[in-house]
């Protein structure tokens, strides 16, 4: 059984390695300023995770060939274009303990800077002629911009329902990690296997995103020391709509009324916490997030095993697992 990303990695290690340069090769421009920010970016990035799933998913269903590269290059491109346009929303100087784009360069370069990569993704996809991955990679671009709107529109009221907070999750979280296992079959033309890879993306985004809520709480078993992040930034996470929505009703409004005006007192975020773990939201979201994972798996059972199942199943249990 695989358990660490680097055992998960093995399989398509090659892969990664020589993507490395691929992607630096699709970055490259003939503005200096361009060239300095993108390396910068390129030299921080985090643990590959998203070309890992379009790599293994096309190693699932045939061979790797360039267009898996392609792929890649364009949902590598995808998100660190978000991940610099969200530092600026967020006005968050910091990514992975480094500085941020606009904490180096300012917001007005950091926005370019991810336009440039969003530009990139047209201009790579009609070089290549590579229409039917642009289109799922648009679409994905159309739904993470939705689930971000849709979220702040709600986090305002306070009253967002289950179905809801699913459909922000799943635009803004899952259609990424759904386009990354989608736009790995369609490299290989396993165009029959599109839509269950996309399921099956789907499916791991929204359990990765259900366990960041519970990493706000620790777990069911083993209640680490709650930061109370999602409660000062007035995040409605699974855990706070569960407890809103089924504890009683004096429980609800005392939530409600800590989430609203005293989210910045410290004793008053412990106390929330607590409303939250002692009503069972932290248990709900457990069950939901590994019924998705179980989900998930269930959805590879058609494939004959092989190392690419053995390590998607093993990424599977390492997003609903991991300890950061």
């Amino acid at each position: 059984m695989m358990h660490s990303v680097d055992e998960i990695m093995n399989p398509v290690r090659t892969e990664l390695n020589k993507f490395e340069s691929h992607f630096e090769n699709a970055l490259k421009s003939n503005v200096p300023l361009l060239d300095k920010v993108t390396h910068y970016i390129v030299k921080r990035k985090g643990k590959q995770m998203r070309p890992l799933f379009v790599f293994l998913s096309a190693k699932l269903l045939g061979e790797v060939n360039d267009k898996t590269y392609n792929a890649a290059s364009l949902v590598e491109l995808l998100h660190t274009a978000t991940l610099v346009h969200d530092d600026v929303v967020d006005d968050a100087n910091e990514r992975r303990g480094f500085f941020s784009v606009n904490a180096l360069w300012k917001n007005k370069i950091a926005v370019l800077v991810g336009d440039y990569m969003l530009s990139k993704i047209l201009l790579l996809s009609l070089e290549k002629e590579n229409t039917n991955l642009l289109a799922v990679v648009a679409r994905s671009v159309k739904e993470m911009s939705e689930g971000e709107l849709l979220q702040i529109e709600k986090s305002r009221t306070l009253d967002i329902t289950e179905d809801e907070y699913f459909e922000v999750i799943r635009k803004k979280t899952a259609s990424l990690i759904s386009t990354c296992c989608e736009a790995g079959a369609i490299s290989v033309e396993s165009n029959e296997h599109r839509d269950n890879m996309r399921m099956f993306g789907e499916k791991v985004g929204l359990a990765f995103q259900i366990k960041d809520d519970i990493f706000d709480y620790g777990s069911p078993n083993n209640i680490g020391k709650p930061t109370g992040i999602d409660i000062r930034e007035q995040k409605l996470t699974l855990p706070i709509i569960y407890t809103l929505r089924n504890a009683p009703l004096n429980i609800q409004k005392e939530l409600k009324k800590i989430i609203k005006n005293r989210n910045e007192e410290a004793h008053m975020i412990k106390r929330a916490t607590n409303l939250v773990i002692e009503h069972g939201g932290i248990t709900y979201a457990f069950e939901r997030m590994n019924k998705l994972a179980q989900e998930a798996k269930d959805l590879l059972n058609e494939y004959p095993e092989g190392e690419a199942k053995e390590a998607l199943i093993g990424l599977v249990n390492y997003t609903i697992n991991r300890e950061k």
